[in-house]
């Protein structure tokens, strides 16, 4: 095998540079222009942190923060507890009456359009409006429930690929030594698939942050999410203040990404010694290995 000719080593590094960035040169331009004095997002008037101070004397965008960052948190716990209850019913239980039906409803808001879920929420808000008091206005309840709906699906595919990666050996000799099923799932399942549960929960979390569409039909003027703040600031003329928050939230889910891949890598190095670990101990119990323990 010969060497990779230098042109087209060039060529690989000449498109991963540009790659890089087209993707992240437009946020370094507004984490830049973030601390411009002018309040011109286009003119740079000289270095100044005037618009951070401005960001959280702003009523509105901070409580739109409070709201979202609320909501998320709710949103993608509940979405994990019920996104992993269904993974392990769909991974663990072959054959049960409905199962195809529960199987398509957990990963239709996967391929379903935004304004449809919205839509179709909203008539469902309405009418159970009518009937029961709590959904007659829309707030953060309605938030809530509709931001669960599609980050369960997500939470769902994220859990039940590592699923199917779990040594299902290992719960079976834990049933057999008379482990009920629930300690079985607390004590050898759930660690198994913890770090997958932190990446599910990250992403609900990003995806009910982010979300604009649904949450402009299912939110009422009671409760106002951070992107829909932002996109009826930036409908009248981009503020510094955006950039501001924007770079925050950059800094923040930046930290946040670095934690979770720190915790998630050291669970798997685990993971990995203590199947070496008992790779070697079956190695010493076989019987051709018993002459080698006596000599």
């Amino acid at each position: 095998m010969g060497d990779i000719p230098v042109s087209k080593s060039k060529w690989k590094w000449l498109i991963l540079i540009t790659t890089f960035a087209f993707l992240y040169l437009p946020i370094l331009i507004l984490i830049v222009y973030s601390f411009n004095q002018s309040r011109l997002v286009t003119v740079w008037a000289g270095f100044s942190t005037k618009w951070y101070g401005a960001l959280f004397h702003d009523v509105m965008l901070m409580s739109s923060v409070r709201l979202s960052l609320t909501i998320g948190v709710l949103s993608a716990s509940t979405a994990v507890v019920l996104g992993t209850i269904a993974a392990f019913v769909l991974a663990r239980l072959q054959r049960f009456p409905g199962r195809g039906a529960f199987s398509f409803m957990i990963t239709a808001p996967l391929v379903m359009p935004d304004v449809i879920m919205g839509l179709s929420m909203l008539l469902m808000f309405i009418a159970l409006g009518q009937v029961f008091d709590l959904f007659a206005e829309r707030g953060i309840l309605t938030i809530w429930i509709a931001h669960v709906t599609f980050c369960t699906s997500y939470v769902h595919v994220v859990v039940s690929s590592r699923l199917r990666e779990v040594d299902r050996s290992i719960e079976e000799a834990a049933m057999d030594l008379g482990a009920p099923p629930w300690k079985v799932f607390v004590l050898i399942t759930l660690p198994s698939i913890f770090p997958a549960i932190i990446a599910g929960w990250l992403l609900a979390f990003t995806l009910s942050i982010d979300d604009l569409v649904i949450a402009s039909f299912v939110s009422g003027p009671s409760a106002t999410t951070l992107p829909i703040a932002v996109f009826s600031s930036v409908r009248m003329g981009v503020s510094p203040k955006i950039n501001a928050l924007a770079t925050l939230i950059v800094v923040v889910v930046s930290l946040a990404t670095l934690a979770a891949w720190w915790i998630m890598s050291r669970a798997e190095k685990r993971r990995q010694q203590s199947i070496k670990a008992s790779q070697r101990d079956e190695q010493l119990t076989t019987p051709e290995h018993y002459p080698q323990q006596l000599s």
